[in-house]
């Protein structure tokens, strides 16, 4: 596992959503789903997807919002209905790995950065990009930090 601090500004494309934290690894790739389904909507798009997640700020909070969409390479001023054009610029600690191991690539970036010194970002969304590839996919997890 491979772990990098960089700054990077990501342009979205994306439909928000709210649900319980549990239940997120269900309700994620489902939404995403239906998200992917009107990706022909969306004219500027790289192809590769994206899902936004408030970060849980302790056990009783139990509801966030998250964003599935895709990255696009422009501002969009003309949106499809239901979405939503998002850019979020910051500065990130970054790890990759197999979609498999969401749960330990999280763990393990978060320990990382707190050896490090770093903080992560109040207010700002974990954002994870997904990306195919033979035997799968792979999730790269970005986490903003101050």
């Amino acid at each position: 596992m491979e772990f990098k601090k960089l700054e990077k500004t990501f342009k979205i494309v994306g439909m928000k959503n709210k649900g319980e934290f549990k239940n997120f690894g269900n309700e994620v790739p489902m939404n995403a789903q239906k998200f992917m389904s009107r990706v022909d909507e969306i004219s500027n798009h790289t192809g590769t997807e994206i899902a936004l997640f408030e970060p849980k700020k302790g056990d009783d909070h139990l509801e966030g919002e998250y964003y599935v969409g895709i990255i696009v390479s422009e501002s969009i001023s003309e949106l499809p209905s239901d979405m939503e054009y998002i850019e979020v610029k910051d500065e990130f600690v970054v790890t990759r790995g197999s979609i498999m191991e969401v749960g330990e690539l999280h763990s393990k970036l978060g320990e990382w950065a707190k050896e490090q010194g770093y903080h992560n970002k109040q207010g700002s969304y974990i954002i994870e990009t997904y990306h195919p590839v033979e035997n799968g996919e792979e999730v790269e997890i970005y986490i903003p930090i101050s």
